[in-house]
């Protein structure tokens, strides 16, 4: 019976070698079967890379194993898979308020708060503005508040006494980065960047006598709610909070402000932040080309930590605590990130640090220090560029608004040069 096997298997070998029907069937047939298992490998375990910039060559169906175990270093900024050094943008790995907290994803915040608290995307098929058109019409914009839906209290002075800076102090380094700062594991940053006579003595007033917005504000992460949030009510959401800083910036301080409202963390009604920073860039790109007035650029959050709500208190008022975060585009292993280029790191810098300086002279305790990670967030797109993170989850919606009055007082400062 063995005899008999053997010599069946060996006929079918001899078959394909020769070619069984001309095919040679048999003599691929080991290689087809490898081919069906790399295949099947690969369906389950590569996934679609993105950049910034747009889609990398190559899918998924029959890359090399290799190539699904050990990832390009060109890994995009928000995918849940990173290298050793880079870092998705949606999680910082230690501690933005410290050495001993712990930052959250803001999607793992929200999904803390059940997800009752995170309101319903807006209609964004449309409903901000329409894609250019080969005209070079200028966008139509149409913004969620157009209604007048926040009731506009005055905007109170919470101006403290001024205190005097360690100016002389700051020209150390090492003073500079730890009493100012607080750098990612992930990113590098030295002296050629961070000099306090470079970040101070860089000019970032802008141009007021235009025809058009100056100032540009939006959201990446539109769906942030917070500890006392109404659900389905867009007031009481990081995009309320945008439209109260809007306001204040306009009645206030004449400054002519767009805020954009379109939502980029939502996926077919889902809370998804996967690629809300790539899918952002081309409409933000697209509205700076549309309304050239446009200056200072805006990315205004609400950070995730766990366990730790930022509030501070001015003339009786409670007052969620602000953080400026940068992206450098610099690992510390490789150096500059080549495919995150931004022109624009060392204005951006000196953009929040002054704005640092402001806080700390006029509303000590206001700001955390300021974020340095390793990737770009966008900031690659505006000169006067910023990412501020406003309090976190466990804030209320009163100390977020009464936030942005200290905010806006200080962007106006800075921006008009004062």
């Amino acid at each position: 019976m063995l005899l008999g096997f053997y010599v069946f298997c060996r006929g079918l070998l001899i078959a394909g070698e020769n070619g069984w029907g001309g095919s040679g069937f048999f003599k691929k047939l080991p290689g087809k079967i490898e081919e069906l298992a790399v295949d099947t490998y690969n369906g389950v375990l590569t996934w679609e890379t993105e950049t910034e910039t747009g889609e990398r060559s190559g899918k998924s169906v029959g890359r090399k194993v290799v190539d699904v175990l050990f990832p390009p270093l060109e890994e995009t900024e928000e995918k849940g898979e990173k290298t050793e050094d880079l870092l998705t943008e949606e999680q910082g790995e230690t501690g933005a308020g410290g050495a001993d907290s712990q930052r959250l994803s803001e999607t793992e915040a929200d999904e803390k708060m059940n997800g009752s608290k995170v309101v319903e995307s807006i209609d964004s098929s449309g409903a901000d503005y329409e894609t250019e058109t080969e005209s070079d019409t200028t966008l139509p914009y149409v913004s969620a508040f157009s209604n007048s839906a926040i009731p506009t209290p005055a905007a109170e002075s919470l101006r403290q006494a001024p205190q005097v800076l360690p100016w002389a102090d700051m020209k150390d380094f090492n003073f500079l980065l730890n009493q100012y700062f607080i750098l990612d594991a992930s990113a590098a940053i030295d002296e050629s960047l961070l000099n306090v006579d470079n970040l101070m003595e860089k000019d970032l007033a802008i141009d007021t006598d235009t025809d058009g917005p100056q100032i540009l504000i939006y959201h990446t992460h539109s769906q942030e709610a917070f500890a006392d949030s109404r659900p389905g009510d867009l007031r009481d959401t990081i995009i309320g909070v945008g439209e109260r800083l809007k306001e204040i910036l306009t009645d206030q301080y004449g400054f002519e402000v767009l805020h954009h409202t379109k939502v980029y963390d939502m996926i077919d009604g889902k809370l998804d932040r996967n690629k809300a920073y790539n899918l952002a860039a081309p409409d933000i790109e697209a509205i700076l080309k549309a309304y050239p007035s446009i200056q200072v650029v805006i990315d205004l959050h609400r950070d995730g930590v766990d366990d730790y709500r930022f509030v501070t208190e001015f003339n009786g008022k409670p007052v969620a605590k602000i953080m400026f975060y940068n992206g450098l585009s610099r690992t510390a292993r490789n150096g500059p990130v080549d495919y995150l280029p931004n022109p624009y790191i060392a204005d951006n810098l000196a953009f929040s640090f002054q704005l640092q300086m402001k806080a700390a002279e006029y509303y000590p305790g206001f700001t955390r220090n300021i974020y340095l990670q390793s990737l770009r967030y966008n900031q690659h797109l505006c000169s006067h560029s910023l990412l501020i993170e406003s309090g976190t989850q466990l804030n209320t919606v009163e100390e977020e608004y009464n936030a942005m009055e200290p905010l806006a007082d200080i962007l106006n400062q800075v921006l008009r040069g004062e």
